[in-house]
């Protein structure tokens, strides 16, 4: 599958407070940037693989891995308070400048490198030109436990009233950071937040673990060494 309609973005932060560098930290052999760096070569060339980040150290590792990082992101998309949707566009724009426009954007975040080629182009074959995004997700089983104090301080099940076994509520998900295949005229119109058009993509527990801090990698260093 050579996908030459489709921009792959992979955004790459250089400040990490749950796990300072993570997205360089060697897992396994190999910076964790490159297990996404791979599955999008897996769909298209490298001229349609676009890593944004902000930091020269994460610029340098990814060309050291061969792929060409075609931008630093400027300074207003490098703060706490920049969006996806921002640095999203960004992209988009920055490749329409060069001549080149793209129907779809996959967004890959190196923080899921348990996602598999496989799950991309699951969630590549429900994507329609006449809805917003697919995206990832996993099954949840938080409506049977989730919880919060009622007015007197006592806890109570928000979903689960009658405390009955999670099997019997309605089947829930929660979307798993891994894969998203944005309608990139959507994306430049009405931006993420007003996407209303969504289909899922339903990915293994396995497959979805997302790396926020330290215990995650070494859950996800600990599955890669078992495989």
């Amino acid at each position: 599958m050579n996908l030459t309609d489709t921009l792959f973005v992979i955004t790459a932060r250089g400040g990490s407070k749950g796990l300072p560098g993570k997205n360089i930290k060697k897992l396994c052999g190999k910076p964790l940037i490159a297990y996404s760096i791979d599955v999008a070569r897996a769909f298209t060339s490298d001229d349609n693989i676009c890593v944004s980040t902000d930091s020269e150290e994460i610029k340098s590792v990814v060309e050291e891995y061969g792929l060409k990082v075609p931008f630093i992101r400027p300074d207003y998309l490098a703060t706490d308070t920049a969006t996806s949707n921002d640095v999203l566009v960004h992209a988009i724009n920055f490749f329409e400048k060069q001549g080149r426009k793209y129907k779809k954007l996959c967004l890959l975040q190196p923080t899921s490198p348990l996602r598999t080629v496989e799950d991309v182009e699951g969630a590549m074959m429900l994507y329609r030109d006449d809805i917003d995004m697919v995206v990832s997700v996993t099954k949840s089983h938080a409506p049977a436990v989730l919880c919060q104090d009622d007015e007197e301080g006592f806890v109570q099940l928000v979903y689960n009233k009658n405390s009955v076994g999670r099997q019997q509520l309605a089947e829930m998900y929660e979307y798993n950071g891994a894969v998203y295949v944005m309608n990139v005229t959507s994306l430049l119109e009405k931006g993420m937040s007003g996407f209303s058009k969504r289909i899922k993509y339903v990915m293994s527990k396995e497959h979805s673990v997302d790396i926020d801090d330290i215990y995650d990698f070494y859950q996800v260093e600990s599955i890669l060494k078992n495989r």
